[in-house]
């Protein structure tokens, strides 16, 4: 028998960043993140120095286009956003579209940098390039961020082998047993209730401990 694979779904993260030249934009270009699928995991405005944004991107250096770069992102406020959903990085680059506003106006007219970009330098939107260039980015913009590597398939399937199955087993058997009116909302609180990582508190009397 032929088994059937399931695509699995990974929340991943990018990092966007709107420029100086749209931050008047922000209100909006916030609505279409959330509109397109989004989560808003983290927000800050600020301004760069032309050091910071030196060090931001360091991999262009050498550019003829990098003094330039550094110049205009350090030219006023900026907001930096941690972005979420399955396949971030990939999704935010293709909302914001090519780095060329004009080219981005001829080849992709309904993305962002063709909407609020104005030059080739002034393209109103930042997008992370990678997942490992995500993860440098937002650790450069929110230096306390935690994020984890994707699980491997095997670490899942040990994981859901020793604490999830052998729980919803007993759950389900006593799901036959109880044979309630409404088996998914009974479930759901027989799972709250004997979730093995809450604490086990017990309501009464404290018993001390004698010496």
């Amino acid at each position: 028998m032929e088994q059937t694979s399931h695509p699995r779904i990974y929340v991943e993260r990018t990092l966007a960043i709107i420029k100086p030249d749209a931050i008047h934009r922000a209100e909006e270009i916030q609505y279409t993140i959330l509109k397109t699928g989004f989560i808003i995991l983290q927000k800050r405005n600020v301004q760069l120095s032309p050091e910071q944004c030196s060090d931001f991107y360091a991999d262009q250096y050498g550019k003829l286009f990098f003094p330039n770069l550094t110049a205009f992102m350090s030219s006023g406020p900026i907001m930096a956003l941690t972005l979420a959903r399955d396949n971030a990085v990939a999704h935010w680059k293709s909302i914001i579209g090519p780095a060329s506003s004009t080219k981005a106006r001829e080849t992709h007219p309904e993305c962002l940098r063709a909407k609020y970009g104005t030059s080739d330098l002034k393209n109103a939107l930042h997008g992370s390039e990678s997942f490992h260039a995500a993860v440098r980015e937002i650790k450069f913009m929110f230096p306390n961020s935690v994020i984890e590597p994707f699980p491997s398939r095997e670490s899942t399937e040990e994981y859901l082998s020793r604490y999830v199955n052998p729980v919803l087993q007993c759950g389900l058997t006593e799901l036959c047993k109880e044979k309630p009116l409404n088996p998914c909302i009974w479930l759901a609180d027989w799972l709250i209730k004997n979730n093995p990582n809450s604490p086990q508190i017990c309501d009464g009397v404290i018993v001390e401990e004698q010496e």
